[in-house]
């Protein structure tokens, strides 16, 4: 089965434990994510995840939601919230842990309700997986939301990977991608997945959202390169 991270996260409900998930991209190679990332607790999440989850109102859709560890966060607050998420073996973890509403699905193939509220997080722009796709993301995520809904949605500015101890910049001259768009290779035990994966600048990010017919409000800045945005009907 090449389902790399569901796997992991049902390997480490079950047993509590579980190795390391194997990361490589274009850019870097041999980093890790611990399985245990997917089930953080509230205190747990990084600052920006926390004000998402705050911001949160209404009905609520989790895309991407692996373990569910937001979803279940608001739940347990009382919202209403439907979680969703393409890989069959998380959702049916979700579910052993309790989230009533868990849909196994691809974002783009999901159109059943529409939404006052839609989260993606943990580099929610990376679903897109490259500029057109992201185009594509935010016009679909657009038609989900409800009169007055949001899109809260996180991401990184990566430049930082091509900077010199000098401070200079380095760039593949001869590359016409944006240099957020990434290539990675994940792997754990014997399954292993390829897919394109988008870290966007805010000021990309909101040039494309206003192309879709979408505001795009800065919420807030992370500790390091990340933020979280707001995105509304113009």
């Amino acid at each position: 089965m090449n389902d790399p991270f569901g796997l992991a996260i049902k390997e480490f409900y079950e047993r509590g434990k579980a190795p390391q998930i194997n990361v490589d991209s274009n850019y870097t190679e041999g980093e890790e994510i611990a399985p245990s990332y997917f089930f953080r607790n509230e205190k747990e999440l990084p600052r920006i995840e926390k004000t998402a989850l705050k911001n949160c109102k209404g009905k609520i859709l989790d895309v991407g939601a692996a373990a569910g560890c937001h979803s279940l966060i608001l739940q347990k607050k009382g919202y209403n919230v439907t979680a969703l998420e393409k890989s069959e073996l998380a959702a049916e973890v979700m579910k052993k842990q309790g989230i009533v509403k868990v849909v196994h699905a691809d974002i783009f193939d999901y159109h059943e309700k529409q939404f006052n509220t839609i989260l993606l997080l943990m580099n929610g722009t990376g679903i897109g997986g490259n500029i057109s796709g992201l185009k594509k993301l935010l016009a679909h995520l657009k038609s989900l939301l409800l009169d007055g809904g949001q899109i809260l949605i996180d991401s990184s500015d990566i430049k930082y990977l091509f900077e010199e101890e000098d401070g200079s910049k380095w760039v593949d001259l001869g590359s016409t991608s944006y240099y957020g768009e990434m290539q990675y290779e994940v792997s754990f035990r014997k399954s292993s997945v390829k897919f394109d994966w988008l870290f966007v600048d805010f000021n990309t990010l909101q040039l494309v959202a206003n192309e879709t017919g979408l505001s795009c409000k800065l919420v807030e800045k992370g500790d390091h390169f990340d933020y979280l945005a707001q995105l509304k009907l113009q």
